[in-house]
């Protein structure tokens, strides 16, 4: 019995110490002082604040309480994208006094509860598009200090600050001049000439073409193109889908120069004008689905055809053969019934190169350009029911090629010369008056065109590359715009696709070239 008794008191007196140990390690824990929250080593940190000397970038290992986080004399020049998404819960951020220079598109992305942003007295000439929008709550901005250049990519911030709710403080522009110590606050939106447009390449054909003739048929968009290398008038579709121009059929033709489409009472017909072997008229058949040929052109009258122009008067249907040989004539062909008859000799022995139909002020003319004598102005007489000759463009001894537009009231001549500049006139009433010559040495071809109310011209060469100019309204003259790199092109052709403008340039020596007109927002 006694060595029971004092065995059950053994393990009595080890329970009680264990429970006595228990507690003492209770009481030591419930002692033990909280754990420190990380801190970088050039951070001062509390539990919900940091404040950072000549950090190398921006602190990831802070605590995620933190709600104010300062940044000083920090040592690297870019806030890059989602800098801060790791402090969620941040409501002041004071970047003041770094030598910041760029900020990254979505570098506040996450900071929802952002009430404060100083970015005060840095090397900021820019701020991204849209910066500011994921701060919904943002009360305070101070952009002060900063060296604004107060450009297109501006326009946001001018438009931002006219609406926001924040409380911004005034921020001066420092630069462009004009703008220099402007309040960013006060710019007049209009005084931001921020949308460019651009021709680039879009599509390319490998094959040279003298001509380029588009057109809609049976509701589809296709283009006529001679390749005169290839004996061939080629017919392209444009594919919607592919949204671009795919092979579609093809006429023998082993001289052609120009291949000009009309479509007459819903039927089509092709003109393929050649230097030899005589000049057609074909017929599109919808049952076999080619082009059969209708008709020959009388080739004692047309001997070295140059150019077709095709239009309408009075509501009949002709087409005029520019005739570039020392025998051969002008001439002017009328749809009847079942096919095109001669109907007028305009320009003999005069080595026609260009014809321009112009339908202005109820009085259709018709312009004939020659490499041996001043263009010639013909005006249709609806008496003689023919053109009757009017006068010459004296301005211009010799032109390789003419064509006509109009700005406003005034209408313009755009005369291209192989020899001495190309020239722009203006009609003056009674006379044509010069607006402006155009470098363009080996030129034979010229187009003016218009582009959702932008006015451009093309310029060609045969020694340069092709030259585009654009319209400037305020001075009523061509402006440099662009450079293309086109070799001799014979023609300039502006083809609307949908929601694609082209441009597109035949070449004589090189790869048929289509362009596409974009349009550029440089505030984006």
């Amino acid at each position: 019995m006694a060595g029971l008794r004092a065995r059950r008191g053994s393990r009595l007196r080890l329970l009680a110490l264990s429970t006595l140990g228990f507690c003492l390690m209770l009481q030591v824990s419930a002692k033990r002082p909280p754990k420190t929250p990380p801190c970088p080593p050039s951070c001062s940190c509390t539990r919900d604040t940091a404040f950072c000397v000549d950090s190398k970038a921006v602190p990831r290992n802070l605590p995620s309480e933190v709600i104010s986080l300062t940044l000083v004399n920090a040592a690297f020049s870019e806030i890059q994208d989602g800098a801060f998404s790791h402090l969620p819960l941040l409501q002041f951020l004071l970047l003041n006094s770094n030598k910041f220079t760029l900020i990254g598109d979505n570098a506040f992305t996450g900071l929802s509860h952002l009430q404060y942003l100083s970015l005060a007295n840095n090397n900021l000439q820019t701020l991204p598009r849209d910066i500011f929008r994921p701060l919904d709550i943002l009360s305070d901005l101070d952009l002060r200090g900063n060296s604004l250049n107060c450009d297109c990519k501006v326009k946001w911030l001018v438009e931002w600050l006219a609406h926001t709710n924040t409380t911004v403080a005034p921020i001066y522009c420092a630069s462009p001049p004009r703008f220099q110590e402007h309040k960013v606050q006060d710019l007049p939106l209009r005084e931001f000439d921020c949308i460019t447009t651009d021709f680039v390449l879009y599509q390319t054909l490998s094959f040279p073409a003298v001509s380029a003739e588009p057109f809609l048929y049976s509701s589809d968009l296709y283009l006529a193109l001679a390749q005169p290398g290839a004996s061939a008038c080629t017919v392209l579709k444009w594919d919607y889908v592919e949204r671009q121009l795919r092979d579609y059929d093809r006429i023998p033709a082993p001289s052609a120069v120009h291949c000009k489409p009309m479509v007459v009472d819903s039927q089509l017909y092709m003109v393929v004008a050649q230097l030899f072997g005589g000049s057609y008229i074909y017929h599109w058949d919808p049952n076999t689905t080619r082009f059969t040929k209708l008709q020959d052109i009388d080739p004692q009258r047309v001997r070295k055809p140059n150019d077709l122009e095709a239009f309408r008067i009075d509501g009949d249907w002709y087409f005029a053969v520019a005739d570039s040989s020392k025998a051969g004539a002008t001439s002017l062909y009328r749809w009847h019934q079942n096919g095109f008859y001669s109907h007028q000799a305009l320009h003999a022995w005069h080595r026609d190169t260009d014809l321009e139909f112009v339908d202005g002020e109820g009085k259709p003319r018709l312009i004939v350009s020659s490499s041996s004598q001043a263009p010639v102005i013909y005006q249709w007489s609806r008496t003689q029911k023919q053109f009757v000759a009017q006068g010459e463009v004296t301005q211009v001894p010799d032109a390789q090629a003419v064509k006509h537009f109009r700005a406003g009231r005034d209408s313009y001549l755009c005369l291209s010369r192989y020899i001495g500049d190309s020239k722009i006139l203006r009609w003056e009433g009674t006379r044509f008056s010069e607006v402006q010559a155009l470098p363009s040495r080996g030129s034979l071809a010229m187009q003016p065109f218009l582009v959702g109310g932008r006015r451009y011209l093309a310029l060609g060469s045969d020694f340069s590359f092709t030259q585009i100019y654009q319209w400037d309204e305020g001075r009523q003259k061509f402006v440099r715009f662009q450079e293309l790199a086109v070799q001799a092109p014979r023609a300039f052709c502006y083809m609307p696709a949908g929601d694609a403008q082209l441009l597109l340039a035949p070449s004589f020596k090189g790869q048929t070239l289509v362009y596409r007109h974009i349009v550029v927002d440089l505030s984006a």
